[in-house]
């Protein structure tokens, strides 16, 4: 019995003295840190990844109740919008506009993150307000850029395009 609560106590201690050394000697960074580059047009993510990813939560919401799995979706699909936002980051206009579109861009990062946190409490009241702040930070978006295209959440038309 005494070799056994020696083994464990050295085992113990071992291990106590390792893993100090372990977290003073962290991994080298990688030798080379790769360049993000935007890859697909604004109008392809916007089309593809946000305005896809709205109009699915805009489904999600607009029943009278969700199930549990609706409700990871859900949020799944406002972290989508998100992390689009971080995409948009990728591809600031070439000449003028640059600061207010990191501006417009982190509103929707931001305006989606905060939409995930209400789905998360599945207070649909809530998220359904979420969706319509996240609806108008598109627009606003939209009017900076002379996007001619208006976001109306929870209509039976596709997104208008604005004359």
């Amino acid at each position: 019995m005494k070799i056994m609560t020696w083994i464990i106590v050295a085992t113990v201690s071992l291990v106590g003295i390792g893993l100090p050394a372990l977290s003073q000697n962290p991994q080298p960074p990688p030798k080379v840190i790769p360049k993000l580059e935007p890859i697909a047009e604004t109008k392809l993510l916007m089309e593809g990844l946000t305005n896809s990813n709205f109009r699915g939560l805009e489904r999600q919401l607009s029943q009278k109740s969700l199930e549990a799995q609706n409700w990871v979706f859900a949020r799944g699909q406002a972290l989508l919008i998100a992390e689009a936002a971080n995409l948009l980051m990728l591809r600031p206009p070439k000449n003028q506009g640059q600061a207010a579109w990191f501006e417009r861009a982190m509103e929707l990062r931001n305006q989606a993150t905060q939409l995930a946190k209400t789905i998360g409490t599945k207070d649909l009241e809530r998220s359904r307000a979420g969706l319509s702040t996240l609806a108008e930070t598109c627009n606003r978006c939209h009017q900076t850029f002379r996007v001619p295209v208006q976001i109306a959440p929870f209509e039976e038309e596709p997104p208008r395009k604005v004359e």
